[in-house]
């Protein structure tokens, strides 16, 4: 039986006794029906996978014992994509729910020049990515970032090589055959609004040391550009 997942964002290594917060008592009491005795998962979306007993089934504060730790390693290949906001919430909602269940390791908000809309939820958005980590039941969080301009996200970016996927004409080549000559343990890659990068902002991205790269022959949307490049990267 798979023991219901939950997360916790405070753990502390040394306790073995935990007290779960209102939010997630009221669903491990009052919407699963747990009882003393019972059992459940937490992680800390830092790799630690804890099996706890409960021991007192309070609605609002439930507490549990753990009774086994797991310390999961980071992936090998670490995978930020960074992405423009949309116009459609409900379309980045979606993006951010795929790219966690797949692995992306970062995901950066982009503000580009054709970005139509810059206003961002930061604590709905972490809720979508916490949500996802546990119904794929993953121990890593990506680490959602706070919306920033394109140009100082190519610039601050630590990847050991950073791509810039586009539409307009000219050479480009595959996420494969960038990541077959430059092998690394970490990408970046980054994908411009609905209506495209615009020129300058292409250019500045080979300026700084990114490749540009093509995701086929159909023109994807934006959410879908993030996610087919994501999956490209982590297999």
């Amino acid at each position: 039986m798979v023991l219901p997942f939950f997360y916790i964002s405070d753990y502390n290594e040394a306790q073995q006794q935990l007290v779960l917060n209102e939010e997630t008592s009221k669903h491990v009491v009052q919407v699963l029906r747990m009882k003393v005795g019972e059992q459940i998962n937490l992680t800390d979306g830092k790799g630690t996978l804890l099996t706890c007993e409960i021991v007192d089934d309070h609605k609002k504060h439930c507490s549990v014992v753990v009774k086994s730790k797991v310390k999961n390693q980071k992936p090998k290949k670490s995978v930020t994509v960074a992405i423009s906001l949309l116009k459609n919430a409900n379309r980045f909602e979606w993006f951010l729910e795929k790219a966690t269940e797949i692995g992306v390791a970062e995901i950066i908000p982009l503000i580009c020049e054709r970005t139509e809309k810059e206003k961002f939820r930061q604590e709905r958005m972490q809720g979508i990515v916490i949500s996802a980590m546990l119904q794929s039941q993953q121990t890593w969080l990506p680490v959602l970032q706070e919306p920033i301009l394109l140009t100082k996200a190519v610039k601050d970016s630590a990847a050991s090589v950073k791509l810039l996927a586009h539409c307009e004409e000219g050479e480009k080549k595959t996420i494969q055959e960038v990541m077959e000559n430059n092998p690394a343990s970490s990408y970046a890659i980054f994908i411009g609004p609905e209506g495209d990068f615009t020129p300058d902002e292409i250019k500045m991205a080979a300026a700084l040391h990114c490749h540009y790269v093509s995701l086929g022959e159909t023109r994807l949307r934006t959410e879908t550009a993030g996610v087919a490049a994501g999956i490209l990267l982590i297999l």
